[in-house]
């Protein structure tokens, strides 16, 4: 398997090449030169293999598809390290719990940080490590993130050999419990930048960074944001285990809510679409910062500012500049990589937008990839916290809410069959966001033991402007 650039740069690359770069040197996002196709026996074999094996093995059986030069042997040790009981706190790893009939949550926050980020990101930091000590090289990771992703990352990352993490949050917009979680690490080999502005700003700085080819040589800089391929591709893998789980036959189709700020969630799902997993619609979940709702309405892709970024109750999906949207356009205007660098590098750059509203391609785009959109409200999450706990007796956090008020929304306005079972993906656990549980149900939500006090430690953290030269100069002072 290949990887080619979506702005064009056809360079035969491999996986572990791509694996510690991060973005294309033309600019553009690292796809597959194909998606691998499953057809009926393919997905009953995959079918058996989770029933019998589980989600480590299955995870090998969907990597192993698109990854051609890490020996097999070690590509499944790998997978079944990532994978287990200990570091997940379930055997199944990804549980589906049922609410009403056929609207199900998907479990993907047992991991050590409590979100969904960590089901790819313990992955990549076992990746790394082997790659890096099969080179004997070291890597300096560098990222942005909402809440999540950082955290994720430093944990994935902490104690690695050969890896030193560079993480940007934006200022004071993030939960005390996620900043705890990142600023209370004080491992050597993990930085913190508290950036001034909103995460918008943190992704311009890493694409900034990552566009110097020069700095990005030579102080070896990678990323584990979500324009990493194979953190995407790790994210595809529960989509399939959704699947099993909701499913008895492969004659049966599935629905997905996905909550999403940067379309890397949900973007895998529409490469296990693309794959052939029998996915009906794939629904796009927004807060207020509702870029890709409007973009899926109207056929226009505005990006927002600073000043127009609402800080809302769910702050890792406070982005109006969907980084790994990119990819999906690509595939929505039928890998044409001209067409693409020109949206995002001239259009966007010059007015904010793009508008496909007119183009055929968009027309069909709900029938073709099947996405479906909608948004939700700070009003909408705490209606929906207080319902689900009070019908169901399960407590959720604030962007699982917004995936699934969304999603009932789309049965109730009859956009989804209500004989497809609905996948709603959770995101992170309610401790995350406890503010908002309060405010909605009037009590603290659970705290796992290890996080007790986790606000009062000691905090490792810097400040700065959004100054590229700034940022570089400290990356490049800590890596002398």
């Amino acid at each position: 398997m290949n990887y080619l650039s979506t702005r064009g740069d056809s360079t035969p690359r491999k996986f572990c090449e791509i694996l510690l770069e991060g973005l294309a040197p033309d600019g553009g996002l690292y796809l597959p030169a194909h998606y691998p196709q499953i057809n009926d026996v393919a997905l009953g074999k995959l079918r058996d293999i989770y029933d019998k094996h589980g989600y480590a093995d299955l995870a090998f059986a969907i990597l192993s598809l698109y990854i051609d030069d890490i020996p097999s042997a070690d590509l499944q040790a790998i997978c079944r390290k990532t994978y287990t009981q200990e570091i997940f706190g379930t055997k199944d790893i990804v549980p589906l719990k049922e609410l009403d009939d056929k609207v199900y949550l998907e479990a993907l926050s047992n991991g050590p940080t409590l979100a969904f980020k960590d089901m790819a990101m313990q992955l990549l930091g076992n990746l790394f490590e082997y790659e890096l000590a099969r080179r004997n090289e070291t890597l300096n990771i560098f990222g942005a993130t909402s809440g999540d992703t950082g955290s994720a990352a430093e944990y994935a990352m902490r104690g690695k050999k050969g890896v030193r993490v560079f993480m940007t949050s934006p200022q004071g917009r993030m939960s005390a419990f996620q900043q705890a979680q990142m600023f209370s690490l004080m491992d050597e080999n993990i930085h913190n930048i508290a950036i001034e502005g909103v995460f918008d700003d943190c992704q311009d700085l890493v694409k900034a960074v990552s566009n110097d080819l020069e700095f990005k040589k030579t102080y070896k800089i990678g990323t584990v944001n979500s324009i990493n391929w194979a953190r995407l591709l790790a994210q595809v893998v529960y989509y399939f285990a959704g699947y099993f789980q909701a499913t008895g036959s492969n004659s049966s189709k599935v629905n997905f809510t996905v909550p999403s700020g940067n379309f890397g969630n949900v973007c895998a799902g529409h490469v296990a679409r693309m794959m052939g997993l029998p996915i009906d619609k794939l629904v796009v979940a927004t807060n207020e910062n509702d870029v890709l709702d409007e973009f899926f309405r109207t056929g226009v892709y505005r990006v927002r500012g600073t000043a127009d970024t609402h800080e809302t109750s769910s702050p890792s999906m406070d982005i109006s500049k969907a980084s790994n949207f990119e990819r999906f356009v690509f595939d929505l205007l039928g890998r044409d990589a001209a067409k693409t660098k020109d949206l995002f590098t001239t259009q966007l750059a010059k007015t904010g937008q793009f508008d496909l509203s007119q183009d055929p391609v968009f027309t069909d785009a709900a029938s073709k990839f099947g996405f479906l959109s909608g948004k939700s409200t700070h009003a909408d999450r705490l209606n929906t916290i207080r319902a689900t706990h009070k019908h169901h007796a399960v407590m959720i956090d604030t962007h699982t809410a917004d995936g699934l008020k969304v999603a009932r929304d789309q049965l109730a306005a009859g956009k989804v069959s209500p004989q497809v079972p609905m996948i709603v993906l959770e995101t992170a656990l309610p401790i995350k966001f406890a503010a908002t549980i309060v405010e909605a149900l009037g009590c603290e939500p659970d705290r796992p033991a290890k996080f007790e006090g986790i606000e009062a430690l000691p905090k490792r953290v810097v400040n700065m402007p959004a100054d590229v030269v700034q940022l570089k100069a400290f990356i490049a002072a800590k890596c002398a």
